[in-house]
Protein backbone atom coordinates (compact mmCIF):
# COMPACT_ATOMS: atom_id res chain seq x y z
CA UNK A 1 0.00 0.00 0.00
CA UNK A 2 0.69 3.69 -0.32
CA UNK A 3 0.54 5.24 3.09
CA UNK A 4 0.64 9.44 3.75
CA UNK A 5 0.52 10.35 7.24
CA UNK A 6 -0.71 14.17 7.81
CA UNK A 7 1.26 15.61 10.96
CA UNK A 8 0.88 18.96 12.22
CA UNK A 9 2.81 20.48 14.58
CA UNK A 10 5.20 18.35 14.10
CA UNK A 11 8.29 20.23 15.25
CA UNK A 12 8.05 22.51 18.29
CA UNK A 13 6.61 25.77 16.59
CA UNK A 14 9.52 28.05 18.87
CA UNK A 15 13.02 27.13 17.52
CA UNK A 16 14.87 29.42 20.75
CA UNK A 17 12.99 26.87 23.11
CA UNK A 18 15.16 23.93 22.35
CA UNK A 19 13.98 22.52 26.15
CA UNK A 20 11.15 21.18 24.68
CA UNK A 21 12.18 19.00 22.59
CA UNK A 22 15.62 18.65 23.82
CA UNK A 23 16.15 15.32 24.38
CA UNK A 24 12.90 13.29 23.06
CA UNK A 25 14.20 9.92 21.78
CA UNK A 26 13.10 9.74 18.28
CA UNK A 27 14.90 6.51 16.50
CA UNK A 28 11.72 5.75 14.35
CA UNK A 29 11.45 9.01 13.06
CA UNK A 30 15.18 10.04 12.84
CA UNK A 31 15.56 6.73 10.92
CA UNK A 32 12.70 7.47 8.07
CA UNK A 33 13.85 10.98 7.32
CA UNK A 34 17.46 10.43 7.43
CA UNK A 35 16.99 8.13 4.47
CA UNK A 36 13.86 10.21 2.67
CA UNK A 37 13.69 12.57 0.49
CA UNK A 38 12.90 16.08 2.24
CA UNK A 39 11.07 19.15 0.41
CA UNK A 40 10.16 22.34 1.98
CA UNK A 41 7.28 24.44 0.49
CA UNK A 42 5.87 27.52 2.06
CA UNK A 43 4.11 27.82 5.10
CA UNK A 44 0.49 26.37 5.34
CA UNK A 45 -2.05 26.13 8.56
CA UNK A 46 -3.17 22.81 9.14
CA UNK A 47 -7.02 23.12 7.62
CA UNK A 48 -5.19 24.29 4.26
CA UNK A 49 -2.51 22.13 4.17
CA UNK A 50 -5.44 18.93 4.44
CA UNK A 51 -6.98 20.54 1.92
CA UNK A 52 -4.22 20.53 -0.33
CA UNK A 53 -3.47 16.60 0.05
CA UNK A 54 -6.76 16.55 -1.39
CA UNK A 55 -6.14 18.32 -4.42
CA UNK A 56 -7.78 21.68 -3.60
CA UNK A 57 -5.46 24.71 -4.07
CA UNK A 58 -4.19 26.60 -0.72
CA UNK A 59 -2.98 29.42 -1.97
CA UNK A 60 -2.43 32.39 -2.64
CA UNK A 61 -5.81 31.73 0.34
CA UNK A 62 -7.40 28.74 1.32
CA UNK A 63 -10.18 27.39 -0.03
CA UNK A 64 -13.71 27.16 1.48
CA UNK A 65 -13.58 24.45 4.15
CA UNK A 66 -16.54 25.78 6.50
CA UNK A 67 -18.94 23.69 4.51
CA UNK A 68 -16.73 20.72 3.96
CA UNK A 69 -15.70 20.52 8.13
CA UNK A 70 -19.67 20.82 8.23
CA UNK A 71 -19.90 17.75 6.43
CA UNK A 72 -17.43 15.67 8.48
CA UNK A 73 -19.64 16.28 11.52
CA UNK A 74 -21.96 13.57 13.04
CA UNK A 75 -25.66 14.59 12.29
CA UNK A 76 -26.89 12.24 14.97
CA UNK A 77 -28.68 10.43 11.82
CA UNK A 78 -28.80 6.84 11.01
CA UNK A 79 -27.36 7.78 7.47
CA UNK A 80 -24.60 10.32 8.76
CA UNK A 81 -22.96 11.01 5.01
CA UNK A 82 -26.09 11.47 3.36
CA UNK A 83 -27.49 14.29 5.92
CA UNK A 84 -24.45 15.66 6.35
CA UNK A 85 -24.05 15.72 2.12
CA UNK A 86 -27.50 17.89 2.09
CA UNK A 87 -26.83 19.83 5.06
CA UNK A 88 -23.23 21.24 3.75
CA UNK A 89 -25.01 21.61 0.17
CA UNK A 90 -27.19 23.55 1.24
CA UNK A 91 -26.15 27.08 1.00
CA UNK A 92 -22.99 29.38 1.51
CA UNK A 93 -21.36 28.39 4.95
CA UNK A 94 -19.18 30.14 7.67
CA UNK A 95 -16.87 28.69 10.51
CA UNK A 96 -17.75 30.59 13.24
CA UNK A 97 -16.41 29.42 16.04
CA UNK A 98 -16.67 30.54 19.39
CA UNK A 99 -13.63 32.77 21.10
CA UNK A 100 -12.65 35.15 23.55
CA UNK A 101 -10.34 38.20 22.66
CA UNK A 102 -8.26 39.43 25.61
CA UNK A 103 -6.31 42.31 25.80
CA UNK A 104 -2.26 41.31 27.10
CA UNK A 105 0.44 43.44 26.68
CA UNK A 106 -1.47 46.26 24.80
CA UNK A 107 -2.20 43.81 22.14
CA UNK A 108 -5.71 41.21 21.80
CA UNK A 109 -4.99 37.76 21.80
CA UNK A 110 -7.74 35.55 20.79
CA UNK A 111 -8.25 32.36 22.75
CA UNK A 112 -10.44 29.46 21.07
CA UNK A 113 -12.54 27.47 22.69
CA UNK A 114 -10.36 24.39 23.08
CA UNK A 115 -8.43 26.51 25.51
CA UNK A 116 -11.01 27.20 27.73
CA UNK A 117 -14.12 25.03 29.00
CA UNK A 118 -17.31 25.56 27.47
CA UNK A 119 -20.10 23.06 27.37
CA UNK A 120 -22.51 22.30 24.73
CA UNK A 121 -25.98 23.54 26.30
CA UNK A 122 -23.96 27.14 26.94
CA UNK A 123 -23.11 26.85 23.18
CA UNK A 124 -26.26 26.60 22.10
CA UNK A 125 -27.68 29.81 24.36
CA UNK A 126 -25.11 31.61 23.50
CA UNK A 127 -26.07 30.43 19.53
CA UNK A 128 -29.61 31.13 20.18
CA UNK A 129 -29.67 34.41 21.56
CA UNK A 130 -27.69 35.42 18.04
CA UNK A 131 -29.92 33.59 15.99
CA UNK A 132 -33.00 35.38 17.79
CA UNK A 133 -31.48 38.82 16.82
CA UNK A 134 -29.47 38.79 13.70
CA UNK A 135 -32.16 36.26 11.47
CA UNK A 136 -32.40 38.66 8.65
CA UNK A 137 -28.73 38.17 8.23
CA UNK A 138 -28.61 34.04 8.51
CA UNK A 139 -28.78 31.15 11.08
CA UNK A 140 -26.24 29.65 13.33
CA UNK A 141 -25.47 26.04 14.08
CA UNK A 142 -23.95 24.83 16.61
CA UNK A 143 -22.61 21.16 16.12
CA UNK A 144 -20.56 20.68 19.32
CA UNK A 145 -19.25 23.36 21.89
CA UNK A 146 -16.47 24.15 19.74
CA UNK A 147 -17.49 24.39 16.54
CA UNK A 148 -20.44 26.53 15.09
CA UNK A 149 -21.43 27.18 11.70
CA UNK A 150 -23.38 30.31 10.09
CA UNK A 151 -24.98 29.96 6.76
CA UNK A 152 -26.03 32.71 5.38
CA UNK A 153 -29.15 34.36 4.01
CA UNK A 154 -28.69 34.69 0.11
CA UNK A 155 -31.34 37.27 -0.85
CA UNK A 156 -29.33 39.65 1.03
CA UNK A 157 -27.38 42.49 0.33
CA UNK A 158 -24.39 41.51 2.06
CA UNK A 159 -24.30 38.15 0.80
CA UNK A 160 -22.70 39.13 -2.63
CA UNK A 161 -19.81 40.80 -0.47
CA UNK A 162 -19.53 38.06 2.35
CA UNK A 163 -18.80 35.50 -0.44
CA UNK A 164 -15.11 37.64 -0.63
CA UNK A 165 -14.56 37.25 2.77
CA UNK A 166 -11.01 35.77 3.70
CA UNK A 167 -9.64 35.25 7.05
CA UNK A 168 -7.16 32.25 8.20
CA UNK A 169 -7.77 29.23 9.70
CA UNK A 170 -8.77 28.84 13.20
CA UNK A 171 -5.38 27.27 14.22
CA UNK A 172 -3.38 30.12 12.18
CA UNK A 173 -4.76 32.62 15.13
CA UNK A 174 -5.42 30.67 17.84
CA UNK A 175 -2.65 32.05 20.96
CA UNK A 176 -2.13 34.65 18.68
CA UNK A 177 -2.45 39.04 18.20
CA UNK A 178 -5.09 39.65 16.52
CA UNK A 179 -5.82 43.44 16.38
CA UNK A 180 -9.86 42.22 14.81
CA UNK A 181 -10.87 40.33 12.01
CA UNK A 182 -9.22 40.53 8.68
CA UNK A 183 -10.75 43.50 6.65
CA UNK A 184 -13.48 41.86 4.77
CA UNK A 185 -15.25 42.85 1.57
CA UNK A 186 -18.44 42.93 2.95
CA UNK A 187 -18.91 45.86 5.43
CA UNK A 188 -22.29 44.33 6.63
CA UNK A 189 -20.69 41.11 7.66
CA UNK A 190 -18.41 43.48 9.96
CA UNK A 191 -20.83 45.48 11.29
CA UNK A 192 -22.44 41.95 12.19
CA UNK A 193 -19.41 40.77 14.12
CA UNK A 194 -19.51 43.90 15.85
CA UNK A 195 -22.89 43.44 16.47
CA UNK A 196 -22.54 39.88 18.18
CA UNK A 197 -19.55 41.09 20.17
CA UNK A 198 -21.89 43.56 21.70
CA UNK A 199 -25.04 41.13 22.46
CA UNK A 200 -21.81 38.59 23.62
CA UNK A 201 -20.47 41.41 26.09
CA UNK A 202 -24.18 41.81 27.86
CA UNK A 203 -25.10 38.24 27.80
CA UNK A 204 -26.21 37.00 31.34
CA UNK A 205 -24.43 33.66 30.55
CA UNK A 206 -21.12 35.55 30.23
CA UNK A 207 -21.88 37.37 33.51
CA UNK A 208 -21.93 33.65 35.42
CA UNK A 209 -18.88 32.63 33.71
CA UNK A 210 -17.14 35.86 34.60
CA UNK A 211 -18.17 35.54 38.58
CA UNK A 212 -17.12 31.69 38.04
CA UNK A 213 -13.50 32.76 37.04
CA UNK A 214 -13.91 31.59 33.54
CA UNK A 215 -13.56 33.54 30.07
CA UNK A 216 -16.04 34.75 28.27
CA UNK A 217 -17.69 34.00 25.18
CA UNK A 218 -17.09 37.48 23.97
CA UNK A 219 -16.76 36.89 19.44
CA UNK A 220 -16.46 34.73 17.07
CA UNK A 221 -14.02 33.94 14.46
CA UNK A 222 -15.80 33.73 10.76
CA UNK A 223 -13.39 31.72 8.63
CA UNK A 224 -13.79 29.23 5.74
CA UNK A 225 -16.75 30.52 3.88
CA UNK A 226 -17.86 29.68 0.78
CA UNK A 227 -19.97 26.90 -0.82
CA UNK A 228 -19.50 23.27 -0.78
CA UNK A 229 -16.20 22.44 -3.39
CA UNK A 230 -15.72 19.04 -3.53
CA UNK A 231 -12.10 17.81 -4.79
CA UNK A 232 -11.29 15.79 -7.24
CA UNK A 233 -11.60 12.25 -7.14
CA UNK A 234 -9.10 9.39 -6.44
CA UNK A 235 -6.54 11.32 -4.40
CA UNK A 236 -6.34 8.44 -1.83
CA UNK A 237 -8.55 5.35 -1.35
CA UNK A 238 -9.34 5.28 2.00
CA UNK A 239 -9.29 8.37 4.98
CA UNK A 240 -8.34 7.12 8.78
CA UNK A 241 -9.08 10.39 11.04
CA UNK A 242 -11.47 11.99 14.25
CA UNK A 243 -11.01 15.48 12.25
CA UNK A 244 -14.27 16.65 10.46
CA UNK A 245 -12.42 18.46 8.62
CA UNK A 246 -10.80 15.87 7.08
CA UNK A 247 -13.76 13.75 7.44
CA UNK A 248 -15.91 16.02 5.03
CA UNK A 249 -13.13 16.20 2.53
CA UNK A 250 -12.93 12.29 2.33
CA UNK A 251 -16.79 12.33 1.84
CA UNK A 252 -17.30 15.19 -0.49
CA UNK A 253 -15.06 13.46 -3.08
CA UNK A 254 -16.20 9.93 -2.43
CA UNK A 255 -13.69 8.39 -0.49
CA UNK A 256 -14.43 5.84 2.81
CA UNK A 257 -13.09 7.39 6.02
CA UNK A 258 -12.32 5.18 8.94
CA UNK A 259 -11.57 6.35 12.69
CA UNK A 260 -8.28 6.61 13.39
CA UNK A 261 -6.33 3.31 14.95
CA UNK A 262 -5.27 3.09 17.87
CA UNK A 263 -1.22 2.61 15.97
CA UNK A 264 0.42 1.28 12.82
CA UNK A 265 -0.48 -2.92 14.24
CA UNK A 266 -4.09 -1.88 14.28
CA UNK A 267 -3.62 -0.41 11.21
CA UNK A 268 -2.37 -3.02 9.46
CA UNK A 269 -5.24 -4.91 10.59
CA UNK A 270 -7.76 -3.06 9.19
CA UNK A 271 -6.35 -1.72 6.09
CA UNK A 272 -6.57 -3.23 2.56
CA UNK A 273 -3.00 -3.94 0.92
CA UNK A 274 -3.15 -2.04 -2.89
CA UNK A 275 -4.78 0.49 -0.68
CA UNK A 276 -3.62 4.38 -0.77
CA UNK A 277 -4.41 5.92 2.57
CA UNK A 278 -4.31 8.94 4.44
CA UNK A 279 -3.88 8.74 8.00
CA UNK A 280 -4.00 12.04 9.64
CA UNK A 281 -2.67 12.12 13.09
CA UNK A 282 -3.10 15.70 15.09
CA UNK A 283 -2.61 14.74 18.29
CA UNK A 284 0.45 17.59 18.38
CA UNK A 285 -1.84 20.13 17.03
CA UNK A 286 -3.68 21.53 20.64
CA UNK A 287 -0.37 21.27 22.42
CA UNK A 288 1.58 23.26 20.29
CA UNK A 289 -1.34 25.72 19.77
CA UNK A 290 -1.52 26.34 23.59
CA UNK A 291 2.06 26.02 24.30
CA UNK A 292 1.93 23.05 26.58
CA UNK A 293 5.15 21.92 26.25
CA UNK A 294 4.78 18.29 28.50
CA UNK A 295 1.73 17.76 26.49
CA UNK A 296 3.37 17.86 23.37
CA UNK A 297 6.83 15.85 24.54
CA UNK A 298 4.02 13.14 25.89
CA UNK A 299 2.00 12.59 22.55
CA UNK A 300 5.49 12.76 20.40
CA UNK A 301 6.31 10.25 21.96
CA UNK A 302 3.63 8.38 21.65
CA UNK A 303 3.89 8.87 17.75
CA UNK A 304 6.70 7.31 18.21
CA UNK A 305 6.03 4.60 19.76
CA UNK A 306 2.77 3.69 17.71
CA UNK A 307 4.04 5.08 14.81
CA UNK A 308 7.48 5.78 13.66
CA UNK A 309 8.95 2.64 15.55
CA UNK A 310 6.77 0.18 13.71
CA UNK A 311 7.38 1.84 10.54
CA UNK A 312 10.90 2.30 10.68
CA UNK A 313 12.56 -0.49 8.34
CA UNK A 314 8.82 -0.89 6.51
CA UNK A 315 8.84 0.79 3.38
CA UNK A 316 9.46 -1.54 0.89
CA UNK A 317 7.32 -4.18 2.91
CA UNK A 318 3.61 -4.05 3.35
CA UNK A 319 3.99 -0.50 2.82
CA UNK A 320 5.25 0.33 -0.93
CA UNK A 321 5.45 3.76 -0.08
CA UNK A 322 5.89 6.21 2.95
CA UNK A 323 5.22 10.17 2.95
CA UNK A 324 4.99 12.33 5.48
CA UNK A 325 3.44 15.73 5.78
CA UNK A 326 4.31 18.12 8.12
CA UNK A 327 2.32 21.47 8.49
CA UNK A 328 5.00 23.75 10.62
CA UNK A 329 6.10 27.35 11.13
CA UNK A 330 9.12 26.41 9.58
CA UNK A 331 7.19 25.90 6.00
CA UNK A 332 5.07 22.76 4.86
CA UNK A 333 7.46 19.61 5.36
CA UNK A 334 7.25 16.66 3.22
CA UNK A 335 9.47 13.07 3.26
CA UNK A 336 8.96 10.95 1.07
CA UNK A 337 10.50 7.06 1.32
CA UNK A 338 10.49 3.87 -0.95
CA UNK A 339 11.54 0.35 -0.34
CA UNK A 340 14.93 1.29 -2.35
CA UNK A 341 15.71 4.06 0.54
CA UNK A 342 15.88 1.52 3.06
CA UNK A 343 19.25 0.58 2.10
CA UNK A 344 20.26 4.35 2.49
CA UNK A 345 22.08 3.33 5.89
CA UNK A 346 24.88 5.74 5.64
CA UNK A 347 22.64 8.92 6.26
CA UNK A 348 22.48 10.64 9.49
CA UNK A 349 19.65 10.87 11.92
CA UNK A 350 18.67 14.00 13.22
CA UNK A 351 17.05 15.28 16.59
CA UNK A 352 13.95 17.53 16.10
CA UNK A 353 15.71 20.12 18.40
CA UNK A 354 18.28 20.08 15.36
CA UNK A 355 15.95 19.60 12.76
CA UNK A 356 14.36 22.74 13.70
CA UNK A 357 17.18 25.02 14.11
CA UNK A 358 18.04 23.73 10.90
CA UNK A 359 15.22 24.95 9.31
CA UNK A 360 14.16 28.05 11.00
CA UNK A 361 15.08 31.43 9.58
CA UNK A 362 18.59 33.35 10.53
CA UNK A 363 18.29 36.04 13.12
CA UNK A 364 19.56 38.28 10.03
CA UNK A 365 16.89 37.39 8.05
CA UNK A 366 14.26 38.02 10.72
CA UNK A 367 16.24 41.60 11.10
Amino acid sequence: MRLTLLIPQLLWPEPGDQETPGDLPTPGFGWLTARATRRRSPALPFEAALAASFGLAALPSPPALGALRLLGEDTGEEDTDKNADKTAADGYWLCADPAHLRFHHERIVLADAGAFELSLDEAEELAAALNAEFADLGQLHVATARRWYLRLNPDGDHFAGACRHVAPPLSAVAGKRVDNQPPAADATLTRWLNEAQMLLHNHPLNARREARGQPTINSLWLWGGGALKRPPPGCFTAVWSDHPLAIGLARAGGTPAHPLPENFAAFTNLASTGSNALLVLDSLLAPALYEDGEAWRNAWQALENDWFAPLAGEPGGVVKTLTIVAPTVYGNLNWSLAGRDRWKFWRRSQTLAALAGELAPSPRAIA
